[in-house]
């Protein structure tokens, strides 16, 4: 076969709050040959997390740091092209953690056949991937929301916010979601159907959301922190839930918030409210509860009882100013990098 360039985008260097392009660099490499037993993947879709940021820095977490000068990890969606191994043959849609890159090897054991007729395989990176099997795991098995119950969503109109405000509305609950911006919030309730939505930014968000939930939070599926969890705290019933999967306020800190210490007013919420605030890795739950979720999230995707947006950026060159918008809000959707067409 005729081989073109591999492009890659390796971490040049580790950044000290916010990434910024210098921390990246675009190289060009031979595409590799497959060995026995290998496949080569043309990365068609990448998808962009918060988690990436983590994975930046070389402090002790619950993965691996990218080590610099080696390739950006992240999800993919692509196609084989090439398959020395009997499993996969050329033409094959695969979900894959291809990386940062165009071209990926594997020996096959990180990679998931998808249906050739799936009609939007990036979807395969967002609702029905990583992100939606998220905010199943979360809200189902920690939440446990009960008909009747008022669930609020963080980062309600992304990938996992919006996921989780929607099964959360056909459990039967009120659903009040926080995004950045009229925007996102309009969309959240017009087109998501949350009951209400309201701006992370506004000065009153704490006076507002008190309003908005008049029962109290039975959950909070928390994957913001900062502002937003000190307005939501307050407001937790007795036996309240909380999910927690991310804290993307933080993840470009690089010294503790200034002003008082928090610590013993979330410390007695837990206590006098008999609360569960519970941290999450999506990646300890595939083995026991993938099938429950790919089951569940593909009928309500197929009813239209569960949408999705997508943030569709052009341009593997593009990834590293997408990322850092990420980590600031600046998408609407699950962001997704179209590296190449199908």
């Amino acid at each position: 076969m005729s081989r073109a360039v591999n492009r890659r985008i390796v971490l040049a260097s580790r950044p000290v709050g916010a990434p910024a392009p210098e921390n990246f660099r675009l190289e060009e490499t031979a595409v590799p040959q497959p060995g026995e037993g290998e496949v080569l993947v043309r990365n068609l879709y990448l998808s962009l997390d918060p988690y990436m940021r983590g994975r930046m820095s070389d402090g002790p977490s619950y993965a691996t740091p990218i080590a610099i000068d080696a390739v950006m990890g992240g999800g993919t969606v692509g196609r084989v092209v090439e398959s020395r191994n009997a499993a996969f043959k050329e033409g094959d849609l695969v979900l894959a953690f291809g990386n940062w890159q165009d071209y990926a090897l594997s020996d096959g054991a990180d990679l998931m056949a998808l249906p050739s007729g799936l009609a939007r395989p990036s979807w395969a990176l967002s609702v029905l991937g990583m992100p939606g099997f998220t905010a199943w795991y979360g809200l189902l098995k920690i939440g446990e929301p009960k008909e009747g119950e008022t669930v609020v969503v963080a980062a309600a109109s992304g990938a996992v916010g919006s996921v989780v405000g929607q099964i959360a509305k056909l459990k039967g609950c009120r659903v009040v979601g926080i995004a950045g911006g009229a925007e996102k919030c309009r969309f959240v309730v017009d087109e998501l159907g949350f009951d209400a939505c309201l701006d992370r930014r506004d000065p009153d968000l704490a006076k507002k959301l008190k309003e908005a939930v008049p029962a109290g939070i039975d959950v909070y599926f928390e994957n913001v922190g900062g502002a937003v969890f000190n307005a939501v705290l307050p407001l937790i019933n007795v036996h309240a839930r909380i999910p927690l999967c991310g804290l993307i306020a933080a993840y470009n800190a690089t010294a503790l918030p200034e002003g008082p210490d928090r610590m013993p007013v979330l410390q007695r919420s837990l206590l006098v409210k008999r609360a569960k605030m519970q941290g999450f890795i999506i990646s300890d739950h595939y083995a026991t509860d993938y099938a429950e979720f790919a089951r569940d999230m593909g009928a309500w995707v197929a009813a239209g009882k569960v949408k999705i947006r997508e943030d569709m950026i052009d341009g593997l060159e593009n990834a590293p100013k997408a990322f850092a918008g990420l980590l600031e809000g600046e998408n609407f959707g699950k962001l997704v990098v179209r590296i190449a067409q199908e």
